[in-house]
């Protein structure tokens, strides 16, 4: 699986450093005809970038739960403000993945 992101996180740097590359050379026909694909390429890279701050969203809002339900564990009688706060937490980095999409979709 680590093998699989690594190389996905390659492929998605490379799109990023080409990308900029062709559109900046516009003297060939040829290279004319890749700047303009890279419009559709940096769309892609918003939509990828994201699906990424989606899976960030996601991981942080998981690791805020674990950490409640650890903390809830060990010390049952404060299980009320551990609530609170954990609910507040996954509220900001929810809110805070939704702005990153929305921006992602808006580029």
């Amino acid at each position: 699986m680590k093998n699989i992101v690594k190389h996905a996180l390659i492929a998605t740097a490379a799109v990023a450093v080409l990308g900029p590359a062709l559109a900046m050379a516009q003297d060939s026909a040829a290279v004319q005809v890749a700047a303009a694909s890279t419009g559709k390429i940096g769309k892609g890279l918003a939509a990828i970038g994201a699906g990424i701050a989606v899976l960030g969203g996601g991981l942080g809002i998981g690791l805020i739960g674990k950490g409640a339900v650890e903390s809830i564990a060990r010390q049952p009688e404060a299980s009320g403000p551990i609530m609170t706060n954990m609910i507040l937490c996954a509220a900001l980095v929810e809110g805070a993945t939704l702005f990153a999409v929305v921006v992602g979709m808006i580029a």
